[in-house]
């Protein structure tokens, strides 16, 4: 049990030797480090999906995974070992503020993966959709090269056939009054009009020639053009079938998706939120505690441990400083004055000169 605690104390990036010393504060620095543990291990799982998903490799994203949530657990530890408490809850918040917005930061970044892993199901629904639809916008793009042709093509042979039928008709309207003259119901309205009906017979004649040749120019074009409409649709349909099916699949396709089921879903779109606060929760905990908590011995001890280092540091200065001044003792006036006031000031703010 002491060995847990203790692994627990050095995530929480406290000193041992302090904890000791201070055995009403164990229990709250082992809380701390227990949180920055499974911290880093949610960052972990988050970094191995994300890379399992971009790059399909189990030992890269085993690796990656892991070196991404060493660097979270060691983030998280030095954010929290950092912090120190003050006199007044306003000089805390300001001292917190940069560590809890990086604490939620480093919350939207772990979450998302895993939350692409919990609507996993849903995600891969919602990619087979996507997958079709950006199959059929392929398809549109391949058929709008072909359409323009064929369109024309359409156009040019009911141009054609118009032509037939206009002179098709033509021919019958001649044929008609023709007729007409013939037995005496139209024209001059006299049966047997042998010379008039002749005449109006060559117009209809004359007109069937050309009819007859328009035909046989026009049939070959509209077989011709005809050809070109199903070598075209051949083509289209080759070039359709040949095309690779979409597959997206990808980190940020999977991203897309879940951004649309959310938009599309209140269910969705609540469960995501629920899971980003929970991690944006986990991970501010340590800081929140850290910062709610009252200043406790553990606190008194590393403030005395702290300034004793910075004692210790200031006699060392002050000693170095008397020597520097022993040797100064026979250089000028001048610029033994400087020195001394260089050191003084040295020695108040530790500065370097």
């Amino acid at each position: 049990m002491n060995k847990i605690r203790n692994f627990f104390w050095l995530c929480s990036g406290a000193n041992k030797d302090l904890l000791v010393k201070s055995p009403t504060e164990a229990s709250k620095y082992a809380g701390i480090g227990a949180t920055v543990f499974f911290t880093g291990i949610f960052a972990s799982l988050a970094g191995y999906y994300a890379l399992y998903t971009v790059f399909d490799l189990v030992l890269a994203a085993i690796l990656a995974g892991l070196i991404w949530g060493t660097m979270i657990f060691n983030l998280d530890r030095y954010i929290v070992s950092s912090m120190r408490k003050k006199e007044t809850l306003i000089s805390e918040l300001k001292m917190a503020a940069p560590r809890i917005i990086l604490a939620i930061l480093i919350a939207i970044i772990i979450s998302k993966p895993l939350e692409m892993k919990v609507f996993e199901k849903e995600i891969n629904s919602e990619l087979i959709i996507m997958n079709l639809e950006n199959q059929q916008i392929r398809e549109n793009i391949v058929k709008s090269r072909y359409q323009g042709e064929m369109e024309t093509l359409k156009v040019e042979i009911s141009s054609l056939n118009n032509e037939v039928l206009d002179k098709t008709n033509s021919r019958d309207t001649l044929r008609r009054i023709a007729q007409k003259e013939a037995d005496g119901t139209g024209g001059t309205m006299r049966r047997n009009a042998g010379s008039i009906y002749r005449i109006k017979k060559a117009d209809a004649d004359q007109v069937e020639k050309e009819l007859e040749g328009m035909r046989a120019v026009n049939n070959t074009l509209i077989a011709e053009k005809q050809f070109r409409m199903a070598t075209l649709s051949q083509n289209l349909q080759s070039e359709i079938v040949g095309m690779e099916a979409s597959s997206l699949n990808g980190l940020a396709a999977r991203m897309e998706a879940l951004n649309r089921l959310t938009l599309s879903s209140n269910a969705i779109w609540v469960a995501n939120w629920f899971i980003l606060l929970l991690f944006i929760a986990t991970e501010s905990a340590p800081v929140l505690v850290k910062l709610l908590s009252p200043k406790g011995s553990y606190d008194y001890e590393l403030e005395t441990v702290e300034y004793k280092s910075k004692a210790d540091n200031l006699r060392e200065r002050a000693n170095i400083n008397k020597l520097i001044k022993i040797k100064t003792k026979g250089m000028p006036v001048f610029e033994k004055e400087y020195i001394d006031k260089q050191l003084e000031i040295g020695l108040a703010s530790g500065s370097k000169f």
